[in-house]
């Protein structure tokens, strides 16, 4: 039976059929993203994998550098995860920290925890394997050369897909839209539907920051009204959705509906169950504050606490973060005080995450704007 219903999503994003319980939890924020290496023997001329992660054997859990199982399940944790989206490079390049991360997971938040893994290698042991790890569901990347009937070269696709049902795993392809590979993309779909796949996600091919100068030479361009999308993605994954009539579920991912949606959603989560009670929070999910921050090599603890009593601060009304070297408190108490503090003091703009990614950093008292000035005419 034709998936006959177009259901449209915020971001131009739409999709016919049921999505994904992991794509469900993603547009909700409740998908944590492990990043498990960034090491991957494909190498597509597409792949967006930023410069500090892009061949590198690291490990994240969203945006914390992972050391230990307790960095993977603080995160989880932080942002009231209801699942994990596993994620590379290729994570079945190391599928022994997979193994370990899938029981760690199912494990702690019991099995009812969806995970699911992206993934270039057509390998039936390796998926075998991790479906019986806890696996829930997988999604192929089929490379651009290989669309169509899945014959040939394609085979093993063709033999993954096949097989994986009785592994007892949902299973599905994940690509981005080439513009240019249209013909070949609805020859795909056709021979997906005909194997009976759980679902197709199509994502707009998106510029970045290691892909761009690949994408250029190309001729690829941005679409200026979709953010960093390359222009005519959108338009080729949107007539397909709208005029295929296949059983197979078929979702078109945005760029700006993962930036805007996605990961908005996932800050909003975060803030809720991080940010400090002082701090302000925004629509945006980003977190306001007040910082103080010293002069000269004080000693950091005595100096957060003289900050404390000069700015008459009980214990829950401000922060004292060590590696950032400062003191965080309301923005509003701050910009009452900070003309008579000695110390540079600012509002500032952050992301909730790990890496407290700044945003925008105001200046509020003399010193703060004198230092800022140093640091521009430094630069």
């Amino acid at each position: 039976m034709a998936t006959d219903r177009l259901h449209l999503l915020p971001m131009a994003s739409s999709y016919r059929g049921e999505l994904s319980p992991a794509c469900v939890q993603c547009k909700e924020g409740r998908k944590m993203v492990l990043f498990v290496t960034g090491l991957c023997r494909f190498r597509c001329f597409y792949c967006p994998v930023s410069p500090n992660r892009n061949q590198l054997d690291v490990v994240y859990a969203n945006e914390r550098r992972v050391t230990s199982d307790a960095d993977v399940l603080d995160e989880a944790r932080a942002i009231g995860a209801a699942g994990t989206g596993i994620t590379g490079g290729d994570p079945l390049g190391v599928p022994d920290r997979v193994e370990h991360y899938l029981r760690l997971l199912k494990g702690e938040f019991g099995p009812e925890h969806h995970i699911h893994l992206y993934t270039h290698e057509p390998h039936p042991g390796k998926l075998r394997r991790l479906a019986g790890a806890g696996l829930d569901e997988f999604r192929l990347h089929i490379p651009h050369y290989l669309w169509g009937p899945l014959t040939g070269a394609g085979a093993a696709y063709r033999r993954v897909l096949e097989e994986a049902p009785a592994w007892g795993v949902r299973r599905g392809v994940e690509i981005p839209v080439l513009p240019e590979k249209e013909a070949e993309l609805r020859r795909l779909l056709v021979a997906l539907d005909g194997i009976g796949v759980d679902f197709v996600n199509l994502n707009e091919l998106e510029f970045s920051e290691t892909n761009e100068d690949l994408l250029h030479a190309r001729s690829y361009r941005v679409d200026p009204r979709n953010g960093w999308g390359v222009r005519g993605s959108r338009a080729v994954a949107e007539r397909v959705v709208r005029e295929m009539r296949l059983r197979t579920p078929v979702h078109y991912c945005s760029s700006r509906f993962k930036d805007s949606v996605q990961l908005r959603q996932r800050l909003l989560r975060r803030a809720e169950r991080t940010a400090p009670a002082f701090a302000d929070r925004t629509p945006d999910g980003t977190v306001v504050l007040g910082i103080v921050e010293p002069t000269g090599g004080a000693d950091l603890a005595r100096w957060s606490r003289g900050v404390a009593r000069r700015l008459g601060l009980a214990p829950e009304d401000y922060r004292f973060d060590p590696e950032r070297r400062r003191v965080e408190l309301a923005p509003a108490t701050l910009r009452r005080a900070a003309a008579r503090l000695p110390w540079p003091a600012f509002e500032v703009e952050v992301y909730p995450t790990a890496d407290a990614l700044e945003v925008e950093r105001s200046p509020l008292n003399s010193s703060a704007r004198t230092t800022t000035g140093a640091a521009i005419g430094g630069t």
